[in-house]
């Protein structure tokens, strides 16, 4: 087997362990992409394979990502109706939560005086990753870092974001929702998903409206 196709195939199988596991146990830890980092990233550095040698070899699934995104608005299609009549709710904590998640990371980068690349890319983090890659690299910072923190971000939002919300009393599909999508972009969208289709379309709406809201702030940078 040659090395694009091993790489390929290992995160393919580890994410659909991630999806076997999280199925079995219906936990919001074996989120199938967290798993699937933890298996395929200690590999990595276990083999010392480069980030570019990785991203070259698993270019199929990274030419799916852009697909992926957009096939995320056909809950948001068929939900069209009760988003358009919770449209102030959904305008005003999309936009909310996506300032003040780029405001918190730009506040914290500048307390502890990170390099402007660092500080470009955590302003980013609120979008998802192809657009958090692209903004990056129009203002020259490190796109590829940029990704980095999205997925993390991604991916702690999934894990946490739900119980959290939970805790708080937000049981509304559309707050839950659009908190999720602003908060932990496609990954957050698909966990979103999980629990109802209106839940999922308001967090295609959260997640596009974050990528509208730090497109424009990014113009004015």
């Amino acid at each position: 087997m040659s090395a694009p196709m091993l790489w390929l195939a290992v995160s393919l199988l580890a994410y659909a362990l991630g999806a076997a596991l999280q199925a079995r146990t219906r936990s919001p830890l074996m989120n199938p992409t967290l798993i699937a980092c933890l298996i395929v990233v200690p590999l990595l550095l276990l083999t010392r394979t480069s980030y570019a040698a990785y991203s070259a070899d698993a270019r199929p699934l990274s030419a799916l990502l852009t697909p992926a995104v957009v096939a995320l608005a056909v809950p948001l299609y068929r939900q069209r109706a009760l988003i358009r009549r919770a449209w102030r709710a959904v305008l005003l904590g999309g936009v909310a939560g996506t300032l003040l998640s780029s405001a918190v990371n730009a506040l914290g980068a500048r307390l502890v005086q990170a390099p402007r690349e660092v500080r470009l890319a955590l302003i980013t983090d609120p979008v998802t990753s192809p657009v958090a890659y692209a903004i990056a690299q129009r203002l020259h910072g490190a796109p590829s870092l940029a990704a980095a923190f999205v997925i993390l971000v991604g991916l702690i939002g999934a894990v946490a974001l739900p119980g959290l919300l939970t805790r708080l009393g937000v049981h509304a599909p559309v707050a839950r929702g659009i908190a999720l999508g602003a908060v932990a972009h496609g990954i957050g969208t698909g966990r979103a998903r999980e629990e109802s289709d209106l839940t999922g379309a308001a967090a295609s709406v959260g997640m596009c409206l974050g990528a509208l809201v730090i497109t424009l702030v990014s113009a004015v940078l």
